[in-house]
């Protein structure tokens, strides 16, 4: 997906990030998926062992097969909802304003702009062991309005993010500052 077909750039404008969230938060869904897919070879090789009379019976062992192929049908599908989830959450950072696409789930997509003269706080947390030693975090982004606020999930170097988007925002809170002047004029 490129970035040109989700949001519309002005002449002036450049992309200074694309973030998405770090890989290693990934590693969960992962270790929970491997774990689903070896739960009915090892039933299976349970039942046989144990009972192996149970699986000679062809209505059973053919009622095993179908319940694990839709078993195995439904992760598959629970897997792909959550890359899908993982994969198309992104933040994308110009020199003009922050644009937060957020997929919540296989048909829902949400996409918040917000310009980055607005920006009033940046806050950068990071949280746990792993998100310390591999240097991933939130960076929670906050306007005047009480209910307008970006936060950038699991990204990696947050501090070095909240760094530039405060430099960032006062560059842009310059350009808007003359832009006023000149027009009042």
């Amino acid at each position: 997906m490129s970035v040109s077909s989700i949001i519309k750039q002005k002449d002036y404008e450049k992309i200074v990030f694309i973030l998405h969230r770090h890989p290693l938060t990934f590693l969960p869904i992962i270790g929970l998926f491997i774990v689903l897919m070896i739960i009915p070879i090892v039933l299976y090789f349970l039942l046989n062992n144990l009972f192996p009379d149970v699986l000679a019976n062809t209505e059973i062992y053919t009622s095993f097969m179908l319940f694990s192929s839709v078993y195995y049908l439904s992760t598959y599908l629970f897997f792909y909802g959550r890359f899908i989830d993982f994969y198309l959450d992104m933040w994308i950072v110009t020199n003009d304003r922050i644009v937060d696409i957020e997929q919540h789930s296989l048909f829902h997509r949400e996409i918040t702009e917000l310009d980055l003269y607005r920006i009033q706080d940046v806050t950068a947390s990071i949280q746990g062991v792993f998100a310390t030693i591999f240097q991933y975090g939130d960076v929670t982004i906050k306007t005047a309005s009480s209910t307008s606020s970006i936060i950038f999930r699991n990204v990696s170097n947050p501090n070095h993010i909240r760094e530039q988007l405060i430099n960032l925002a006062d560059e842009d809170r310059k350009y808007h500052i003359q832009d006023i002047n000149l027009g009042g004029n």
